[in-house]
């Protein structure tokens, strides 16, 4: 009974959680007037699909999404792998100062966007990459201190023995993090890697800050008003 108690209260949590996203897509099939007139979770009817033609027909949604996808998967590709080896370091390993760079790092997180938004562009201006992708990609592609530290807490969840083990057969320091770690941390890598994504691609601020045509915006900014 417990168990089916915590499927239920998983399910009934995933139904809270998928809720707005069913509904703006029920919304999506609505016509206008109809949008302003019934309620978010009534079903769409008639349902018609000339609020997709006309976004297609107005919007290069192409080549935006192609955009989206480029910049939302190299981030995520980059933050998963250079974040690991982050964690790795911060983590399993001893250093001196180990801790207090860990710890100045993560201190990082309370500092506001808004804050870092004109030295970073001022950066891409200087090495020539507004309106490119390597200007959109740059600032993030290599970890951020949130991803470091979901990872690094992690790690240290796993037994050193495993490790020493490994280390006792001839193992070196990337063999531990590829063959031992990493098949043990898919879980965290997999909720890193889904949060970078989304996050990636629902990010507006930074695209309208550091592109400015069509060869590089994003659909969160060309559909922008």
């Amino acid at each position: 009974m417990r168990r089916i108690g915590l499927y239920l209260a998983l399910f009934a949590g995933a139904v809270v959680s998928v809720a707005p996203y069913l509904m703006t897509l029920n919304s999506a099939f609505k016509e206008p007037a109809q949008v302003l007139t019934t309620r978010a979770w009534e079903p769409a009817f008639p349902v018609t699909l000339a609020n997709f033609a006309q976004v297609w027909s107005e919007y290069d949604m192409a080549g935006f999404l192609l955009h989206s996808l480029v910049y939302a998967g190299v981030v995520t590709a980059g933050q998963v792998v250079f974040s690991t080896m982050a964690a790795y370091a911060f983590g399993r390993m001893s250093f001196p100062g180990r801790d207090v760079l860990f710890w100045g790092y993560l201190a990082t997180m309370m500092v506001p966007q808004i804050v870092t938004l004109v030295p970073l562009f001022l950066i891409m201006r200087e090495f020539g990459l507004i309106d490119t992708y390597l200007g959109l990609i740059l600032p993030t592609a290599f970890g951020t201190p949130y991803g470091i530290f979901l990872v690094r807490q992690y790690f240290r969840t796993i037994p050193k023995d495993l490790e020493s083990a490994a280390r006792i057969d001839g193992a070196g320091t990337l063999t531990v993090l590829v063959r031992v770690l990493l098949p043990l941390s898919r879980p965290i890598l997999a909720t890193l890697a889904t949060i970078t994504f989304i996050t990636t691609w629902n990010t507006l601020l930074w695209p309208l800050i550091v592109t400015n045509g069509d060869a590089t915006r994003v659909v969160t900014l060309g559909i922008s008003p």
